[in-house]
């Protein structure tokens, strides 16, 4: 037997035996005989050219070769066993499921009207909305935990593809008695040296953005304050004397409401918010359908707490171009932009 003739059947007999230590359960899993289930391994082991599993008496040990393979066996037949089960709704009526990671501003101002717009159309369609930060999205869509994600670009992956779908400008964030925030007027970087900030981590997609420009004179080795989340930094902030520095659509969002919020000049910086997916991946049916809706979601704004569309695909044509051809955003070198 040769690697190509390694099926799905080869691959379901390994996991279920990994994941239960024992042939005779794995067998009554994948609803085969122990005999049958022991040939795949054999089979499977010998198109590999190595053993996968260490057999006792007593029990069956994955050797470090089979561990290692473990997590990406699962994710193929995952992601497998996802593409049919949508194949299968549709086929039956207009159900399906898309899975969405997103940050918590996104899905408050841009992803909530997408589907209640989206679901008067298809109401039998199913979500799974995950938040969190940039990190934890692109880990999603590059595990295919998620079929696509919306939020700012940290580790640019280049297994990933991404597409500028916002610009959101940065401002100030402070508590309500602190001094600056006695005027609503837009407020320069330079005049913020005498107060005490509170920065986020540079493993969040904020904090990354403005380590990376050292011209604003937020030295990451001063004695600031950090917070590894918007969450955090809200409850630091409450405890007063103290700002910080987000995008408009993040400081709008949930409990950072609450507080005073200034526009920030001379520079202007805008983070993009990017459409997140695996390079050269298609996207199925229902997929597709949210995503329409969502881009003509985002070419309504004109202007969303200070947020603006950036370059926006008119169709998913101009998506999987983009993506083929890994186009970034309208030009090269245009992210992030720093306007002085």
């Amino acid at each position: 037997m040769g690697v190509r003739q390694i099926s799905l059947r080869h691959l379901r007999a390994f996991v279920a035996v990994a994941e239960t230590g024992s042939f005779t359960v794995a067998a009554s899993r994948v609803f085969q005989t122990q005999s049958s289930l022991t040939g795949a391994i054999q089979q499977f082991e010998s198109a590999l050219g190595m053993k996968l599993f260490d057999r006792t008496t007593r029990r069956v040990v994955m050797t470090e070769d089979a561990k290692r393979f473990l997590p990406i066996a699962e994710k193929i037949l995952a992601d497998f066993d996802s593409a049919v089960s949508d194949l299968q709704a549709i086929a039956k009526s207009h159900k399906g499921h898309v899975r969405i990671a997103a940050t918590a501003s996104v899905i408050e101002y841009i992803l909530t009207p997408a589907l209640a717009d989206f679901r008067q159309i298809f109401p039998e369609t199913t979500f799974s909305i995950q938040d969190g930060g940039s990190a934890k999205i692109e880990q999603a869509v590059l595990d295919g935990q998620a079929d696509f994600g919306i939020a700012s670009r940290l580790r640019n992956y280049a297994e990933l593809d991404y597409i500028a779908l916002l610009r959101d400008p940065f401002g100030v964030v402070m508590p309500h008695d602190h001094p600056l925030a006695r005027s609503s007027d837009p407020i320069g970087w330079a005049e913020f040296s005498d107060y005490e900030c509170i920065l986020l981590t540079n493993d969040t997609g904020i904090g990354a953005f403005m380590e990376s420009y050292p011209e604003l004179g937020l030295n990451p080795t001063n004695p600031y304050d950090y917070a590894s989340s918007t969450t955090s930094l809200y409850a630091m902030l409450q405890l007063g004397g103290k700002i910080s520095f987000l995008p408009a659509l993040a400081a709008k969002a949930g409990p950072l409401k609450e507080l005073k919020y200034r526009e920030i000049c001379g520079p202007t910086i805008d983070r993009e918010i990017c459409l997140i997916t695996r390079h050269l991946r298609s996207f199925s049916l229902s997929a597709n359908r949210i995503l329409e809706v969502l881009m003509k979601t985002i070419q309504g704004v004109q202007t969303l707490h200070g947020a603006r569309a950036a370059f926006v695909p008119k169709s998913l044509a101009e998506v999987k171009a983009d993506s083929s051809s890994k186009i970034q955003s309208p030009a090269e070198g245009d992210v992030p932009r720093l306007n002085v």
